[in-house]
């Protein structure tokens, strides 16, 4: 690991404020996955601003058809919190089973965000439920913030301070997970709510994406049946040791199938 200053604001414009005058500076969170990467060398920041102590960025609010969360809550909090699990049940059974329990002790909604792995839980709720992601500086629409692998719409030194999710008629979330990780080998996140008819794919590809023929299926029938038949082109997913292209296509249909009989009719 590199040497690097360590700051602990306790305030956003503070926390700006250093990150701006950092020649190559990174926000730590829970640091689930910045430290892992800073120990193999894949990461060298010459600052890490550290957000624990930093005034307004965790807590759960439900007002105006929607659950607002603070960037720094962590997962066990959001899986906990009685708010979450009466307005949004589906989110709350996501963030209980993200990683297994050091990670939800530590891991916070902002930093799986803003790292957008591939293969996380949480940008398939987002994009999912037609969240809003708010920073410093602006609003950004679920659809325009996760842009490709491990890259997102955020600005260098934009921060993530809480994300707004509406609240659905209907939602649920599946996932076939790889055993030793915890990861989603594939994710399926579905709603019906404000947003219309949401289907949000993770882990079968570089970033969450939204599977468009089973959302216009299931717009016209809210029904396990109407996945049958339906298939996502393998093309273009991922493929290693632990799943072909092939199979991670397969398995959006059968996660499809089974989320949307979870959320009922």
């Amino acid at each position: 690991m590199n040497d690097f200053e360590f700051h602990r604001p306790a305030s956003v414009a503070d926390a700006l404020g250093l990150m701006a005058a950092a020649a190559d500076g990174r926000y730590l969170a829970g640091g689930q996955s910045l430290l892992p990467a800073m120990k193999m060398g894949l990461s060298m920041p010459t600052d890490l601003v550290e957000l624990s102590r930093v005034a307004g960025l965790s807590g759960i609010t439900v007002a105006d058809g929607a659950v607002r969360i603070g960037a720094a809550t962590r997962h066990t909090e959001v899986a906990a919190s009685a708010q979450v699990r009466d307005a949004i049940p589906a989110l709350a059974d996501l963030a209980d089973r993200i990683g297994d329990r050091a990670v939800r002790n530590r891991g916070t909604l902002g930093g799986s965000l803003a790292l957008n792995d591939p293969a996380a839980c949480y940008p398939a709720a987002v994009l999912g439920l037609g969240a809003t992601v708010h920073t410093d500086r602006r609003a950004i629409a679920a659809d325009d913030f996760f842009t490709g692998l491990y890259e997102t719409a955020l600005a260098p030194g934009e921060l993530i301070v809480a994300v707004s999710f509406p609240v659905p008629e209907r939602a649920a979330w599946v996932k076939f997970k790889q055993p030793a990780s915890r990861f989603s080998l594939v994710g399926v996140f579905v709603a019906r709510g404000p947003a219309g008819v949401r289907v949000a794919v993770t882990g079968a590809a570089s970033h969450v994406f939204r599977a468009r023929a089973f959302e216009q299926a299931l717009a016209t029938r809210w029904s396990p049946e109407a996945c049958a038949g339906l298939a996502l082109p393998a093309d273009g997913l991922n493929a290693d040791l632990h799943a072909s292209a092939e199979y991670r296509a397969h398995l959006v249909g059968v996660l499809c199938t089974r989320a949307v009989a979870q959320a009922g009719h």
